[in-house]
């Protein structure tokens, strides 16, 4: 079977198309630009993959050797040139779901997958990590790459395929987990969700879908969740003094994700910890990019927090003040979530608030300016706008020289320009 992968170097598309690379399927993709995705999937074998969407191009592709299915991601517009094309050609066409639960069943993997607002990357890593660590051979796939094993794996000898599953344009509502590990929940993508109501129905029927599922006590309580056959909790009091990795929040993934294999491998969670506290960490999670400068992923209030949680803890070791560069993410977003900033940045000496980072349904609605999104923090004086270029390269250098710590909390291009301009 041929399969053509449109978003190929996406963070949701890409590892889908080495999996399928590895389960022995014809593969290749396109995407708008180039990007280390990209490049690594070349190197992985992927190699028919072309820079740049058009009918043109498809076409030869499907010349040489027919297109079978086509999987696309859901940014996708419904007039893009290679969606058209393969739908006068009759080609299968879907999104990555119906390819996913393809692999489950005719590989007879039973699915281990984690959803929620914030943590599922990294509980996700953490989970393939202790698989890993065990010695117990998995499939997965997770949306950045991790240093123990690139960003997704298909081994034929695993029983089970851990996958962060995500629930923006509710792709999670297509699957049945064997067992589901929910990290943490709070109301976002609010353009697919247009009320708090109808996230926690969302999550609630994912709960009900799922064979086993795992998740806090807080947010059984948030989501309005009976307690039944197959749903167990945790309190945030049973957050171990053995897990030694920075960041409260960091902990807690991990302490979940240590409860959810010792479930599943019934290895005790003594020996779990161990392993847990030797975890690695993640790209753009408090991630390392120069000396004293860091980059997470961080573009939620929720999410800033325990950005800032992890940020104080590695600052406090080093006395070290920190220094935030902050980049919103999607225009719309922010229309929801403008009230919520508050505290968020509580222990930063000084934030630089560079404009949102629009998505593809911004224009539907006033661009909310930096300052206006600033003055809603509770102390509006820690915050100026700025934008990317040579000044504010100046001033993050200044501040490193210093010796503070800057951290970089994007989920837009903040970070590769930061890598471009200060990486050796």
């Amino acid at each position: 079977m041929h399969i053509y992968f449109s978003g190929i170097g996406g963070t949701g598309i890409g590892p889908l198309a080495l999996i399928a690379h590895q389960a022995g399927y014809d593969v290749s993709g396109s995407d708008q630009q180039d990007s280390t995705y990209v490049k690594f999937l070349k190197q992985q074998g992927v190699t028919d993959i072309h820079v740049g969407q058009t009918r043109a191009h498809i076409a030869t592709v499907h010349d040489k050797n027919p297109i079978d299915w086509f999987v696309y991601t859901s940014s996708l517009p419904t007039d893009h040139p290679e969606l058209l094309f393969c739908r006068e050609q009759g080609i299968k066409v879907s999104k990555r779901n119906e390819f996913i639960n393809l692999i489950l069943s005719e590989k007879k993997l039973k699915l281990v997958a984690i959803a929620g607002t914030q943590g599922k990357t990294t509980t996700t890593a953490m989970v393939i990590w202790l698989f890993k660590q065990l010695g117990l051979p998995i499939s997965y796939a997770v949306g950045t790459q991790v240093s123990f094993g690139g960003f997704a794996t298909y081994d034929k000898k695993s029983e089970y395929f851990v996958y962060e599953c995500d629930e923006y344009d509710r792709n999670f509502l297509a699957f049945e987990p064997y067992f589901s590990i929910i990290s943490g929940v709070s109301w976002d993508h609010h353009d697919v969700f247009p009320t708090r109501e109808d996230y926690q129905a969302a999550f609630r029927e994912f709960i009900s879908q799922s064979k086993h599922t795992l998740l806090w006590q807080d947010d059984t309580d948030y989501l309005q969740l009976q307690n039944g056959s197959g749903v167990s909790t945790l309190t945030w009091n049973d957050d171990p003094e053995l897990i030694r990795l920075p960041g409260f929040y960091n902990r807690l993934d991990a302490w979940l994700a240590c409860e959810a294999v010792r479930q599943i491998t019934g290895v005790p969670v003594e020996d779990l910890v161990a392993h847990i506290n030797k975890f690695p960490g993640l790209e753009r999670r408090m991630e390392r990019i120069a000396s004293g400068l860091f980059s997470d992923y961080a573009h939620t209030p929720e999410k800033i927090r325990a950005a800032m949680d992890t940020a104080q803890e590695i600052a406090a070791a080093h006395a070290q003040d920190v220094v935030v560069v902050y980049e919103p993410h999607s225009n719309h977003r922010q229309q929801h979530i403008i009230n919520d900033y508050k505290d968020c940045f509580a222990g930063a000496t000084q934030v630089y608030w560079l404009p949102t980072y629009l998505a593809r349904y911004d224009n539907q609605s006033r661009i909310i300016p930096p300052q206006e999104l600033i003055s809603h923090l509770s102390d509006p004086n820690v915050a100026v706008p700025a934008e990317m270029g040579e000044p504010l390269k100046r001033t993050i250098a200044a501040h490193l020289q210093k010796g503070d710590m800057v951290v970089a909390m994007s989920a837009g291009p903040l970070d590769a320009w930061l890598r471009k301009e200060f990486r050796a």
